[in-house]
């Protein structure tokens, strides 16, 4: 952690019951494992988030899995679950329907479909260089159907046209309760849009959970910079 915000993370938990934790799940609360459906929140971090929720004005998991899918990951009651970095937030999302399964049709790979969108992962590729190469095919295809799509941790992810973000699921979990203090922890480039979603309150924490895989511009925009799942849930214990 860095010494220069020590004192941020400090007055977070002053004021509970006035401030906001929202955590990105995969690479941040769960470990990153080759097969997503393997991956799981373990029990002693189950166990702080439990005492977390009890405490603060709000808690809340923002992960690009589906709602029920993250629900299930991290296995805690009392927390707000947003999934597909909101995507179920806006009622546009679901006029695209047609034109993903349209990609997923005609990519010839193993798909993740989703509520609102469809991810490629090529984690278990053999062959990266060949898994990638197809996968800008898939995104040429994606384009030209006037959907979007954004890489992550070896994902390919498709989706609607929508202006919807982690930052602006962000916005609306705070504004919903009238916060004005957060914290937010991620390990991966849609995190940043939630970084971002923090601008502008009286107190905001940004936590950057680094990794090899993950991009140098999250941990430039963070106040606070963890080597892993593990350590976060040291600072998480703190608050």
């Amino acid at each position: 952690m860095r010494v220069d915000t020590q004192d941020l993370v400090d007055q977070i938990g002053k004021r509970p019951d006035e401030t906001g934790l929202l955590l990105d799940v995969d690479g941040t609360l769960a470990a990153i494992v080759e097969r997503p459906d393997d991956a799981s929140v373990p029990e002693p971090t189950r166990v702080v988030l439990r005492d977390l929720a009890a405490r603060y004005a709000l808690v809340a998991c923002v992960s690009g899995r589906p709602e029920g899918d993250a629900r299930r990951v991290v296995g805690v009651d009392g927390l707000v679950y947003v999934g597909e970095h909101g995507l179920g937030l806006d009622p546009r999302a679901g006029e695209w329907r047609s034109q993903l399964e349209e990609v997923i049709a005609t990519s010839g790979r193993p798909a993740e479909r989703k509520t609102f969108s469809v991810a490629f992962h090529f984690r278990t590729a053999k062959d990266e260089q060949a898994a990638l190469a197809e996968l800008r095919q898939i995104e040429e295809q994606a384009l030209e159907l006037g959907l979007l799509t954004r890489w992550g941790r070896k994902v390919l992810e498709v989706l609607p046209p929508v202006d919807v973000n982690k930052g602006t699921a962000v916005r609306a979990l705070l504004a919903e309760r009238e916060l004005r203090r957060a914290l937010y922890a991620g390990d991966d480039a849609t995190d940043l849009d939630a970084f971002h979603g923090l601008d502008g309150l009286e107190l905001a924490v940004r936590v950057a959970v680094v990794s090899e895989e993950g991009p140098s511009e999250l941990a430039a925009a963070a106040d606070v910079v963890l080597d892993g799942t593990e350590t976060l849930v040291e600072l998480l214990r703190r608050l």
